[in-house]
């Protein structure tokens, strides 16, 4: 078979690309090289594809755009980043930036997470802290804490360790048995609070599961449970009232450490730098990415309870390491600036405020939209919503069709399955709002 090839329409000229080399990941291949989705330019709010149609972004790129694409100072900073420092190594040297940023994270955070460990994506990031919750034990003499609960539905990024806690199904089927001890709490998507916007009132007992699990296993042997604040890839599944509070009274009970994992949700997407401050409930590790550097580089990282840090630190033998562990790119000179300009910008334009102020009429005009036959639920908290459809010709088929023809119609956003994940850059305005839902309201009622 030949090479699949495209012409790819930029402000330059014409040039010839093969599609075949090139194995893109969470695709399916063959569909998308039959009928590429092009994109070659973005700025504020919106994608260019390569034939210069414009797209409005409802998804802020994959949840991370924040502070909406292009940004200069971001892009300036990294540009002299690169011709100042470009790299050095994270093990025992290090740049004033990866200083720097981590201070400015932990003015952010609840509580004492004060303490920031770097790494390069969501994935490493819970993978890091698994290792922090596992260190944290054998320091204060409890090895046998070697257990994780997670959720169903849950999504921890693609690494063997977050997979072995992820709770949707076709991340875990094709490459287990993952991790041993893994213990799953039910999922909070009830019938009874479909179409309920912000938490609902039905389900904190489920937090009761993680009980069980202490009756079945023994608290003595669990090491942490994670939870997203709001399960975000699954489908924006909001916590109901009073269920994150009941998890963080029973791991208080049990000496278990409650790790968030808000790559999702951090970075004014709730309203507020992390959905822990929205909901009034903080842990004890928290993971975080995506709005870190507003996706303009690979950066996540770990925010660590100084308690926690440290006792790791102090169990470990004067000159020694003490957390084997970290990437080659831990703090990259590149990404802290990134990161540096992005925090910059949240708090000048005072971005998660100004989320906060729109998620009414963000949510109303998505509830407009629940009079249309194609729509089986609708959630949604702060600037983070999904429209959930009635399946028609398999799992995941029409969410798949409803993408492709958002994208033609003029607007990008991501689908999990039946489920439309929107959440716009915290830059939007009632007019943006208004197309959006226009455009999903022209495409739904086709589908």
């Amino acid at each position: 078979m030949g090479h699949a090839e495209f012409t790819l329409r930029d402000q330059l000229q014409p040039r010839q690309i093969s599609l075949d080399e090139y194995w893109m990941p969470f695709t399916p291949n063959r569909d998308f090289k039959s009928d590429p989705k092009m994109v070659v330019r973005a700025e504020g709010m919106y994608y260019w594809n390569d034939r210069g149609e414009k797209l409005i972004d409802a998804s802020s790129g994959m949840f991370c755009v924040n502070a909406g694409h292009g940004r200069k100072e971001i892009a300036d900073a990294v540009h002299r980043q690169l011709t100042e420092l470009d790299f050095i190594a994270p093990f025992l040297r290090a740049h004033p930036k990866s200083f720097e940023l981590a201070t400015r994270i932990a003015e952010l955070t609840p509580g004492d997470l004060n303490r920031i460990f770097f790494v390069n994506s969501g994935s490493e990031a819970v993978d890091t802290a698994m290792k922090v919750a596992l260190a944290y034990h054998q320091a204060r003499g409890q090895g046998g804490r070697n257990m994780f609960v997670s959720r169903e539905r849950a999504y921890h990024g693609v690494n063997f360790g977050g997979v072995a806690l992820s709770g949707i199904v076709n991340n875990r089927r094709k490459f287990g048995p993952t991790l041993p001890g893994i213990a799953f709490m039910r999922h909070t998507h009830l019938k009874e609070n479909y179409f309920t916007r912000g938490e609902a009132a039905q389900g904190a007992e489920l937090a009761d599961d993680l009980q069980r699990f202490v009756a079945l296993y023994g608290g003595e042997n669990i090491a942490a449970c994670f939870v997203e604040p709001i399960a975000g890839s699954t489908g924006c599944l909001v916590p109901p009232k009073g269920y994150l509070k009941r998890v963080r009274d029973i791991c208080d009970q049990h000496g278990i450490l409650l790790v968030f994992d808000e790559v999702i949700c951090g970075f004014g997407r709730t309203g507020k730098a992390f959905a822990a401050q929205s909901f009034g409930v903080t842990p004890d590790v928290m993971t975080m990415a995506k709005g870190l550097t507003n996706g303009a580089q690979p950066m996540g990282a770990v925010a660590i309870s100084e308690r926690i840090h440290d006792t790791i630190v102090a169990a470990a033998q004067d000159g020694a390491i003490e957390f084997f562990h970290g990437y080659t790119y831990s703090g990259h000179p590149a990404s802290c600036a990134a990161g540096l300009a992005a925090l910059d910008i949240y708090r000048n334009e005072g971005l998660f405020e100004r989320g906060a102020a729109l998620s009414p009429y963000f949510l109303d005009g998505l509830w407009s939209l629940k009079d249309l036959p194609a729509v089986a639920d609708l959630r949604g908290y702060g600037m983070l919503a999904a429209i959930e459809l009635h399946p028609a010709g398999g799992p995941g088929a029409r969410g798949h069709l409803l993408q492709k023809k958002l994208f033609d119609n003029g607007l990008h956003l991501k689908t999990t399955g039946d489920s439309a994940i929107v959440a716009p850059p915290l830059i939007a305005e009632k007019q943006h709002v208004d197309r959006i839902v226009e455009c999903l309201r022209k495409t739904l009622a086709g589908i």
